[in-house]
């Protein structure tokens, strides 16, 4: 059994800040007229994609020693200078003046995230029987636009599909493996999975609405976790919100929660 301790949070966490990391700096290749950055700060990365993006936060702050006031400050900055919110992922395994801190600060409770992780073996990279009408294929390099769109739509109903979304999904692409997910043929959802020293990171997978209730979803998930298995990795983890379907999927692929994450939030001035 792997334990939750420490360093597999540090793992887990600076997994996902590298992949947000890869995000961004696709995002900027693609679309060079849009201001991103990336620093890393108190241990972890801040990342700036649009003020808009899903990506734009600080991960892993926290988790490799003591926090400067000094550092709080240019995290605050890093963000206020380019006109966002400052956001930040913060694990349950930092010191715990840390919260206090923030909260002094004038940041504020946005929402809470499972973490949830699974040690892989061998036999993950076989995946399990599925629907025989349901077929799961990484997209093509010309299908870049076509997962895009999918998965967007997918996730509609939580946020609204706008050009600045499509863009910024748009990065994902290049730095992830994205996977489309067909039913009889037709395109019914989407989903990606990161690889970082030897740890997946599954992200992404949405399904379309009319295609739900039919295993998409599950037929995503073993699919990633087989290629990644099949890749070299021995870890895996993805974040989903308590009590949701994605969580019972998850629960039901072995998966368990390693903690539950809190994000902060302070508005601009």
């Amino acid at each position: 059994m792997e334990f939750v301790d420490l360093n597999l949070a540090r793992r887990l966490e600076m997994a996902e800040a590298q992949a947000c990391r890869a995000c961004a700096e696709a995002f900027h290749q693609q679309h060079p007229e849009f201001a991103v950055a990336v620093e890393e700060i108190a241990g972890g990365f801040a990342v700036f994609a649009g003020v808009d993006s899903p990506v734009t936060q600080a991960i892993g702050v926290g988790l490799h020693g003591d926090v400067r006031d000094a550092d709080l400050d240019r995290l605050q900055d890093f963000f206020s200078s380019r006109g966002a919110a400052a956001a930040v992922e913060l694990c349950p395994l930092v010191e715990m003046s840390l919260y206090e801190r923030f909260a002094k600060r004038g940041f504020h409770l946005l929402e809470v995230s499972d973490v949830l992780f699974k040690k892989l073996a061998p036999s993950d990279g076989h995946a399990r029987a599925t629907p025989s009408n349901i077929v799961v294929r990484r997209a093509a390099p010309d299908e870049a636009q076509l997962w895009t769109k999918t998965v967007a739509e997918g996730f509609a109903e939580h946020n609204p599909v706008t050009q600045a979304i499509l863009d910024v999904m748009a990065g994902f692409f290049p730095a992830a493996h994205c996977f489309l997910a067909l039913v009889n043929g037709s395109v019914a959802g989407g989903g990606a999975v990161s690889t970082r020293g030897g740890v997946c990171g599954l992200f992404g997978a949405s399904t379309l609405p009319e295609f739900r209730g039919r295993g998409v979803q599950m037929a995503l998930l073993q699919a990633r976790i087989a290629w990644a298995t099949a890749q070299g990795c021995h870890l895996a983890v993805s974040i989903t919100q308590p009590g949701s379907a994605s969580h019972r999927n998850m629960e039901r692929q072995g998966f368990r929660t390693a903690y539950t994450r809190t994000k902060l939030i302070r508005a601009l001035s």
